[in-house]
């Protein structure tokens, strides 16, 4: 295998920040925030190298791949070539070569030469990204996001777990709903992050919709409901909290709305799985849940 050469975070520094303040990434305090994150995924590499060669500590492949996918998360193109590698060869795990694939594709994107070598050899790639890659608590999201995001993305990844929701799906939500506006107001006035109208607010006892703790408590409530109503399906959840409840049953899946369609792409962009964790003593199943999946196999 032949390793990348070491980079100091003086050169990240010296390289990175300006590209991002030119780019009109944002401020110079999220700049350094994203630097931040690859000196992080920088440090995870080197881990990953220790365990996976033995070096100073004892050799356990296994732990070398779970750092080496926590710095792919967070965009390390060499560690994202060094999964590729351990999948096409088997080192440490059963030889899978999509997988494979999939890693060396996402370094190969970022100019990686190795990679895009390696990746005429393996063939085609898996076309859902590998597990070890999905952050259900959406850690990778508030890392990169500007300061005044980042505090109401920490409020989620607080008070998602009371509710049973995972933190991403629910700041894919707010993403999609808001981008992340206190204040929004739609057209048919859902107001606040998550876009909660009068009765929704009302039904889950929302008395400040604009207030961002008040509003994502209430939207973490709905979601928790759909969760428990659609069985965890993560798209009939989605489709529910843009068109309602009522239209997901009447067509039996998403329907078809052009602004619905749209909307579930986007929260699935960000959530990647298909099935979420679901309270069945939160409520009882949607009745027509059996008819929807009988559509789906059709």
């Amino acid at each position: 295998m032949i390793r990348m050469p070491f980079r100091s975070s003086c050169l990240l520094r010296a390289v990175l920040l300006p590209t991002l303040l030119w780019s009109g990434v944002g401020t110079f305090a999220h700049a350094q925030q994203v630097t931040g994150s690859l000196e992080k995924a920088l440090a995870l590499r080197n881990e990953a190298r220790s365990y996976e060669h033995g070096e100073g500590v004892r050799r356990d492949q296994a732990k070398a791949i779970q750092l080496y996918c926590e710095s792919a998360r967070l965009g390390d193109a060499e560690s994202q070539y060094s999964l590729g590698w351990m999948y096409a060869n088997g080192r440490g795990i059963s030889r899978d070569d999509a997988t494979a694939a999939y890693f060396f594709e996402m370094a190969a994107k970022k100019g990686h030469s190795q990679a895009q070598r390696m990746l005429k050899q393996v063939g085609d790639p898996v076309i859902k990204p590998p597990e070890c890659l999905f952050d259900s608590d959406g850690h990778d999201i508030v890392a990169l996001a500007a300061p005044e995001r980042r505090k109401l993305m920490e409020m989620v990844l607080k008070l998602a777990p009371e509710y049973g929701v995972y933190p991403r799906l629910a700041m894919a939500v707010i993403r999609a709903e808001s981008n992340f506006n206190p204040g929004a107001v739609s057209p048919k006035n859902a107001q606040g992050l998550m876009q909660l109208i009068p009765e929704t607010a009302e039904r889950f006892n929302v008395k400040k919709p604009f207030d961002p703790e008040q509003n994502i408590r209430g939207g973490l409530a709905y979601l928790r409901w759909l969760l428990a109503y659609f069985k965890g399906n993560v798209t009939l959840v989605a489709a529910a909290y843009n068109a309602g409840e009522g239209a997901v049953n009447r067509y039996g899946g998403i329907p078809p709305y052009a602004e619905t369609q749209i909307y579930v792409k986007r929260i699935r962009e960000i959530f990647k799985l298909d099935e979420h964790p679901y309270d069945p003593a939160i409520t009882e199943p949607s009745p027509d849940l059996h008819k929807i999946a009988s559509r789906r196999m059709m």
